[in-house]
């Protein structure tokens, strides 16, 4: 999902905590001071304040599990392509699969037809950050590539994306595959109620900085479930404490591209795909999660 500039709350418009006053005469002066003091997680009017000014849907129990059905079958097909994902392999070869194995279960790829999206799947190989166009290129020895699946099942969608490794892969490429599965691990298990959605990005962006990695600044996680892309955004990069609150219900993405080079990434002409400005090599990971009473339920997991 590209990133788009989050409006601000004015001065003059209803608070973020569903109280019905106006955001100067509760919450300004408290926010302006940096409290990091959590809004009631099972307030209606917090929930009536998410619906109202983040259009963040809250999701129920019976979506929440519909959601999982389709996240579980587009696990099944990440794990069916371990043993696809192959030396002299095609990415349109991956594709078909992913198409013949979605449909047989009674679900559709989401990604196909979605905004002209030609394929049933992105197939992103090395130095392609996100959204590569399944095509004839076959996978050659020391290949890495991104596949990203989304299902939509009975309404709902679950969307994941797994590395691969192809052939005899150098040590630099394998450690970078590594060190963004732990970004992803670790964003994740910043997932909590009353945490900050900033909270995620940061652990992504320390553990990467770490390593010497950059991460994407273009591309972010977002709400997924009854709709394909939803709000909120969830940027893998930021200050901890920032952000839209995180609250029981919230169903999102978390998909850190991590960079080996730069962050900086350009469009190729087909108007999809994403590399690395600098042609360093680029590697992915996703999962569909929602925020529990307790902490994080992984959908894809």
């Amino acid at each position: 999902m590209k990133l788009t500039t989050k409006k601000k709350i004015g001065r003059n418009d209803p608070c973020w905590c569903g109280s019905g006053n106006k955001y100067k005469k509760c919450h300004l002066a408290q926010d302006r001071q940096g409290s990091t003091a959590p809004p009631p997680v099972k307030s209606s009017g917090w929930k009536r304040s998410l619906d109202r000014k983040l259009r963040i849907e809250l999701k129920s129990k019976e979506q929440i599990e519909g959601i999982r059905r389709a996240s579980q079958l587009t696990r099944e097909i990440l794990t069916r392509l371990e043993d696809i994902a192959d030396v002299g392999v095609t990415t349109g070869e991956i594709d078909q699969f992913v198409y013949d194995f979605t449909v047989e279960r009674g679900a559709r790829p989401a990604t196909l037809g979605y905004k002209g999206y030609p394929k049933s799947c992105c197939t992103s190989i090395n130095e392609v950050v996100c959204h590569g166009i399944p095509s004839d290129r076959k996978l050659l020895s020391g290949d890495i590539i991104n596949i990203d699946v989304t299902s939509l099942l009975d309404g709902f969608f679950g969307d994941a994306s797994c590395m691969y490794l192809i052939g005899d892969v150098s040590e630099d490429a394998r450690q970078l595959v590594e060190i963004t599965k732990e970004c992803l691990d670790l964003g994740i298990a910043a997932v909590r109620p009353e945490g900050r959605i900033g909270d995620i990005g940061h652990a992504i962006q320390t553990h990467a900085e770490t390593h010497g990695y950059s991460v994407v600044r273009q591309f972010v996680g977002h709400g997924i479930g009854t709709k394909f892309h939803e709000s909120v955004q969830v940027p893998h990069f930021g200050k901890p404490g920032d952000g839209p609150w995180m609250v029981p219900g919230m169903v999102f993405t978390v998909e850190p591209m991590i960079n080996a080079g730069r962050y900086g990434v350009k469009i190729l002409d087909d108007d999809w795909t994403a590399i690395t400005r600098d042609g360093s090599l680029s590697a992915q990971w996703e999962h569909t999660v929602a925020v529990t009473e307790t902490g994080v339920d992984i959908l894809t997991a």
